[in-house]
């Protein structure tokens, strides 16, 4: 019977993560579909971004019932707890980083309708591949329990960070010199701003990674804290990067 009773919770642990897996995977689609949309005009892409946010809401629910039936029937301990606690928390970063995808597929339709309004050239690619990969490195850090992996999203956050305040001030160069760049720069403006948390995202989730595999809360601790954890180490007193 105990027997029986493991392996039905090893089979329960292992939908859980496979389900959230491949959830991340819908979630990286619409993220590089979005950010075609804009680049290429594909208006078709904002409707395949649309009916896979759907697809994302139906994991997030389904997923969080899954914890719930396992947290009341096998009340695990140790890692298996705080996977399922990790996942829990993770779930809600991945349905927002879906969100954000979607706020991006619909600004570039309203972009492409209003046929580029006199657009401001602002390249937003580099940022766009830098939190795509961001979102994948987390997944393939959750998959492999590797936390050193995890800490290094937490540092890429910092680069894409700094993009988006770039991104920022040429925006709003564009809009002072020009009075008709303003409405497409806004627009532009919100998609950097999605972007920018999406990597906020994948930095969480990637920091609720280390906390599976080492048990150790660095949220708000900085990078250099979280590879330090990571590795293994004591927690420094110290918070700076």
């Amino acid at each position: 019977m105990t027997e029986h009773t493991n392996k039905q919770f090893d089979a329960d642990l292992e939908g859980v993560r496979s389900q959230f897996l491949a959830m991340g995977g819908v979630v990286e689609a619409m993220i590089q579909d979005a950010i075609d949309a804009l680049a290429n005009g594909d208006l078709d892409l904002v409707d395949k971004v649309r009916e896979r946010e759907k697809e994302v809401n139906r994991y997030e629910v389904d997923i969080d019932q899954r914890i719930s039936y396992i947290l009341a029937r096998h009340q695990p301990t140790a890692i298996d707890l705080r996977m399922l606690l990790a996942v829990s928390k993770m779930l809600t970063d991945m349905e927002r980083s879906g969100d954000e995808a979607e706020k991006i597929a619909t600004v570039a339709r309203r972009i492409h309708d209003g046929e580029l309004r006199a657009a401001p050239m602002v390249d937003l690619r580099h940022m766009a591949n830098s939190v795509r990969a961001m979102l994948r490195q987390s997944l393939d850090a959750f998959a492999r329990l590797d936390p050193m992996q995890a800490a290094q999203v937490v540092r890429s956050d910092k680069e894409v960070d700094k993009e988006w305040k770039a991104a920022l001030r040429q925006l709003i160069s564009f809009m002072i010199e020009d009075p008709r760049t303003i409405t497409p720069s806004i627009d532009l403006i919100f998609i950097a701003r999605a972007m920018e948390r999406i990597g906020d995202h994948a930095k969480n989730m990637s920091e609720r990674v280390i906390y599976m595999v080492r048990g150790a809360d660095v949220r708000h601790t900085g990078a250099k804290n979280a590879e330090r954890q990571a590795r293994g180490e004591e927690e420094s007193t110290e918070t700076t990067e």
